[in-house]
């Protein structure tokens, strides 16, 4: 496990430097340009940083060993912090589509400066490549977190090229004189504020399944079970239960063995299944054997 924390937090600070450069060019570039989409995706890189810093310090905290008070470990820690990150992309979503409907009720605006065009091209490709980098890296390593951040890099991603389209609309539509087109800037705000609300809520739906100790379905629970089968002296798996927890797994298990054997021959059978689950699959951190005579 202690392994993975380095690349994670290489990867995690990059996301924080690279978000930070891309709000402040974001916010300048929207203030200059008058783009109110452009204002609203800096707002949205904001919340990047926030919730890399917030990974960080979850990512550390994951990797302590087990204590007398977490006995499994502190894996969870790195959902927690994917719930955050999720709560903080809602907030700034509902902010982003209020800012945005207010336009309709105002002067009419005026359509951006060219500025904004490039600058959010720029935005799009640094995203996608972001996006790309710690999506790979989570799923090598497993990080719930990781992987959380990378979709909130997709989720930017997609509201600067929401941005893009509304601010072209809008220079186009004030080119020809086109007047619903001006709007195009504002009803680009409010499609970032939905994408990034619904990313937000699938976020922290998969990340509130892990707290909530949802345990895993029969097919992904068919290799450990195969796996046990194999152990010399297991009649029958009872029952097994496997859940995640935070970057690994956390197995209960229930065997029956031949009740004429000794209590260290149960023993033995119950230390070479688990043994056996942690070896054959490194995501199998910890495994709870519970040994019942068969009849």
């Amino acid at each position: 496990m202690k392994d993975s924390t380095r690349p994670i937090i290489v990867a995690t600070w990059v996301g924080i430097i690279i978000n930070t450069l891309l709000a402040i060019v974001k916010a300048i570039g929207g203030i200059l340009s008058g783009s109110r989409a452009l204002i609203a995706d800096a707002l949205h890189s904001t919340t990047d940083i926030i919730g890399s810093v917030v990974i960080l310090f979850a990512v550390k905290i994951a990797n302590k060993p087990p204590d007398e008070e977490h006995p499994y470990g502190h894996g969870k820690a790195e959902n927690i912090a994917s719930i955050i990150v999720a709560l903080l992309l809602i907030v700034v979503g509902i902010e982003i589509s209020i800012s945005s409907i207010k336009v309709f009720f105002g002067d009419i605006p005026q359509a951006p400066g060219q500025i904004a065009i490039y600058i959010l091209i720029g935005a799009i490709v640094v995203k996608e490549l972001l996006f790309y980098y710690k999506l790979v890296l989570g799923k090598k390593y497993n990080s719930t977190a990781l992987i959380s951040e990378a979709w909130h890099h997709r989720s930017d991603s997609l509201s600067s090229l929401a941005a893009l389209i509304g601010v072209g609309l809008a220079m186009i539509g004030e080119h020809f004189q086109i007047a619903g087109l001006i709007y195009g800037d504002a009803i680009a705000g409010i499609i970032v504020s939905v994408i990034v609300i619904k990313v937000g809520y699938d976020l922290a739906k998969d990340s509130a399944n892990v707290v909530l100790e949802q345990v895993l379905d029969q097919d992904a629970i068919q290799k450990y079970i195969e796996t046990v089968h194999r152990v010399d002296g297991v009649i029958e798996i009872n029952e097994l239960l496997a859940r995640t927890h935070g970057r690994y797994i956390i197995i209960d298990i229930k065997l029956s063995v031949d009740p004429n054997i000794s209590v260290k021959a149960g023993h033995d059978i119950a230390h070479l299944t688990k043994s056996s689950l942690i070896e054959q699959h490194t995501e199998v951190e910890d495994v709870l054997v519970h040994i019942n005579p068969h009849f």
